[in-house]
């Protein structure tokens, strides 16, 4: 496959991580979104949902993998690419490791809790019996700035709270 037409494809499937990560945000969530593609479909979709289900485990990611496990009929998703909207944290890093992805293309970085290059990369830390390759920044404007707009909203609600 050309470099071109990856990107193209890679932006594509990102579109639809950023249309997960906007159910998130239509929920109050913080908006983080993604997709998991197998042989050009989607098998697992996800959106954080911490806040509305108070569960630490369900991240974007987390959810995403659980679906395409259970289309899969199996814990592995070889032959898979994992498109989220912000880099995994360690806890999502470690499913991606532990579930076999090979490939994982995301948004923006994440200055806080980043495991794909940011702060640290397990995903392809060579230690583990299982390393995915990273491509980072697809859409990088746009997913950040859903971010950026989601929490500059929160502040400006708590600063008018506190009015």
């Amino acid at each position: 496959m050309t470099d071109s037409l990856e990107e193209s494809k890679d932006e594509q499937w990102m579109q639809h991580a950023i249309q997960e990560a906007r159910k998130a945000e239509r929920m109050g969530e913080v908006p983080i979104g993604a997709v998991i593609i197998y042989n050009e479909e989607i098998i697992g979709r996800g959106y954080n949902q911490r806040e509305t289900k108070q569960s630490a485990l369900l991240h974007a990611e987390m959810v995403a993998i659980q679906e395409a496990c259970q289309w899969m009929k199996s814990w592995r998703l070889e032959h898979c690419t994992l498109y989220v909207t912000l880099e995994p944290c360690p806890m999502c890093a470690g499913a991606i490791v532990q579930s076999r992805i090979p490939r994982v293309v995301y948004g923006a970085a994440d200055k806080k809790a980043g495991c794909a290059g940011t702060l640290m990369n397990l995903l392809e830390e060579e230690r583990f019996n299982h390393q995915a390759e990273v491509k980072k920044g697809v859409l990088e404007s746009e997913c950040a700035s859903l971010l950026q707009t989601f929490f500059k909203q929160l502040r400006e609600k708590k600063k008018r709270s506190n009015d």
